[in-house]
């Protein structure tokens, strides 16, 4: 029954049933609950099947009177019934498969960027608390699984001279390490203090342990349940779009445009308000291919790489094959995408744009030019000084202009 009415199809028994009640050469119509399975029936039967509004109606009826409609049938067993009935129509909605489970994803990429957070907290509070004791060996390892190691194995910094760490650093480093214990400068702290530094680096390194065994069960998942994402943006990428939308189906469901967006919302609604420029990429930003792009064309390398992430998404999600052939051969169409873009950039911008730019010949143009000694000089090439001939015309011409203002006047 949950077949037939999640799924559309006709069993054996309902088709046994179907032949037995229903005669072949009856006129009357069949009143069935979803027409896709009235389809099925009308093909395989050649059964004439309806399915309207009236059915629906009527089916409603039928399910909240069926205890009067049928005789010795206790309502104990009715409930039995009913609940065995709604258990298997939500297994068949879920499709339930320990291959295809998209929620042990969705709780590991959780569960692996708080183990990020915390364990970020844990190494910054081990290396502040024994800096107060040994401060410069923070600047010498600068790998913090490597100076948690470090600590835990060593304790006390006078156990240095005498300690043997070749296991953890290399020779140089070693040295250094126990020359910077001789001459440290911290606090002398207690052996309770110890202990304590000890047991927090305990706890840092089982928790770096585990987090690198969720990260291979969560890589072997996504290679199970999503092959083609995988290999289009990466295991984590892909982890936090389908935790993002909710499940690898819902994922599906969105165009490429959303895809591209996906985690930016924020970003996009406060663009549509301001009117401002809205965001080219949300999560997608951190997959290799639009890493490994300049600044330049980011936003068209995520695009692109956001419509092909899409068809990847439905291939996996609605498609029976489970090999990631489809996602390889459109991560080498984007790869070829980003190349013709890094070299348009080489080439020179003509009528056809496709040619490359290319250098002139070097042709050696003998010729004499002769110097030129005028520019030595700053001096101006007119001299400055009046000549008398000049500074008595100019006289003349102001004595002139006094008369005849003189004789206007009167």
């Amino acid at each position: 029954a949950s077949t037939a009415l999640v799924e559309g199809k006709l069993s054996k028994n309902l088709k046994k049933i179907l032949k037995k009640i229903v005669a072949k050469d009856a006129h009357e119509q069949l009143a069935v609950a979803d027409a896709k399975l009235g389809g099925v029936i009308k093909d395989k039967l050649n059964l004439s099947c309806i399915h309207s509004p009236m059915v629906t109606e009527l089916m409603r009826g039928i399910r909240s009177q069926i205890e009067g409609l049928i005789t010795g049938l206790p309502s104990r067993e009715m409930a039995a019934m009913c609940l065995g009935l709604a258990h298997s129509l939500s297994r068949y909605k879920l499709k339930f498969s320990p291959d295809k489970v998209d929620t042990m994803i969705i709780q590991a990429i959780s569960l692996l960027d708080d183990l990020d957070k915390e364990l970020n907290n844990y190494i910054m509070r081990c290396r502040e608390w024994y800096g107060w004791h040994f401060p410069e060996l923070g600047k010498i390892i600068t790998d913090n699984l490597t100076y948690c190691k470090c600590v835990r194995k060593v304790g006390d910094r006078t156990n240095f001279a005498s300690a043997d760490v070749s296991d953890i650093l290399p020779e140089e480093i070693e040295e250094d390490v126990k020359a910077a214990a001789e001459i440290s400068m911290g606090t002398e702290v207690s052996e309770e203090d110890i202990s304590n530094i000890i047991h927090l680096c305990d706890q840092v390194i089982e928790i770096s342990e585990y987090r690198t065994q969720l990260y291979d069960y969560l890589k072997n998942r996504m290679m199970a349940i999503a092959p083609n994402l995988t290999v289009m943006v990466g295991e984590l990428v892909g982890a936090r779009l389908i935790a993002h939308a909710g499940s690898l189906l819902n994922l599906a469901k969105h165009p490429a445009s959303t895809v591209q967006l996906l985690g930016a919302e924020k970003a996009l609604f406060r663009a549509l308000k301001t009117k401002r420029d809205t965001p080219k990429f949300g999560l997608i930003y951190h997959a290799s291919l639009v890493g490994q792009t300049n600044t330049k064309n980011k936003g068209k390398i995520s695009r692109m790489l956001a419509a092909k992430t899409a068809l990847t998404i439905r291939y996996d999600a609605l498609g029976e094959n489970t090999s990631a052939e489809m996602g390889a051969e459109n991560r080498l169409k984007v790869e070829t995408r980003l190349r013709l873009l890094e070299e348009r950039g080489i080439r020179r911008i003509s009528g056809t744009g496709k040619a490359l730019a290319r250098t002139d010949k070097y042709q050696n143009k003998s010729e004499v030019k002769i110097f030129d000694p005028s520019g030595d000089s700053t001096l101006p090439a007119v001299s400055k000084k009046r000549k008398i001939q000049e500074v008595e015309e100019q006289d003349t011409e102001v004595a002139v202009k006094a008369k005849k203002f003189k004789a206007e006047m009167k």
